[in-house]
């Protein structure tokens, strides 16, 4: 497996290359019957792997794109830095070190101005992603962070299918089926950063969002237990981003 940066300075160099996990990669080795693990085995093992599934080369990403996917990173740095020093600040004592915390606080908060202001001059400066932007934004529970984290994270959205868009996001129910037997369907694999970034959106949606709403209050009536609810409102609003950034409109609630 090769980092997004690896593949964009392979892509520049116009060598096509293809970002795989770790672990899918090593059970194809397993699969395989091939134990060892060497530079020389990898090689022909990822080679024979990307051969026999016909895995596509990943399309570069936009130095625009890697700019924001670098502040999205800091600013998640940033606020575990800041949850900890409110830890810290509430267990201090010390009237020396509470100070120094403040102070540490206050330098994060300016930190995350700026990274945010940047972010925003970076999208407004882009044409295609300040509309697609608008796009998201235009949906009840997505706000500028959250269509950051979507754009830079899933930059195939818009040019998938529903289905493929849930899969990607790791949103998909996973069926397990043998036989007579039939296990439970359970969400596996894909992004897991697209889930944590649309998780707290989708809390919000089925309170201020009307379709998600009824969906959500649908689903727990019939038994589902609040978790699974939240995962398919989840679903259904990388699945509407997908459609709206398909068609280039922005959400309505009373669709034409």
């Amino acid at each position: 497996a090769i980092s997004i940066a690896r593949v964009n300075l392979l892509a520049g160099r116009r060598l096509r290359a293809i970002a795989v996990r770790p672990r899918q990669a090593r059970r194809f080795c397993e699969g395989a019957g091939q134990l060892a693990k060497t530079d020389r085995v990898d090689v022909e093992m990822l080679a024979k792997m990307g051969s026999l599934l016909q895995l596509k080369a990943d399309q570069q990403k936009s130095e625009t794109l890697h700019d924001l996917k670098q502040l999205a990173t800091a600013r998640q740095a940033l606020i575990k830095d800041r949850t900890a020093a409110k830890a810290r600040l509430a267990a201090t004592t010390y009237r020396l070190l509470s100070q120094q915390i403040k102070r540490r606080l206050n330098q994060i908060d300016r930190d995350l101005s700026q990274v945010a202001d940047l972010v925003d001059t970076i999208i407004a400066a882009d044409q295609e992603l300040r509309a697609k932007a608008d796009i998201l934004t235009s949906i009840p529970g997505i706000a500028k962070v959250t269509a950051c984290a979507i754009l830079t994270d899933m930059p195939e959205l818009g040019h998938l299918s529903g289905k493929q868009a849930a899969k990607l996001a790791g949103l998909a129910p996973i069926s397990k089926q043998s036989g007579k037997w039939q296990g439970k369907e359970h969400i596996q694999g894909g992004r897991a950063s697209i889930r944590h970034a649309i998780y707290l959106p989708a809390v919000v949606a089925t309170r201020f969002n009307p379709d998600m709403k009824a969906k959500y209050e649908q689903l727990v009536s019939t038994g589902k237990c609040k978790k699974l609810a939240i995962t398919a409102i989840m679903r259904k609003l990388i699945v509407m981003a997908n459609a709206l950034l398909r068609d280039r409109r922005k959400w309505n609630e009373y669709p034409t």
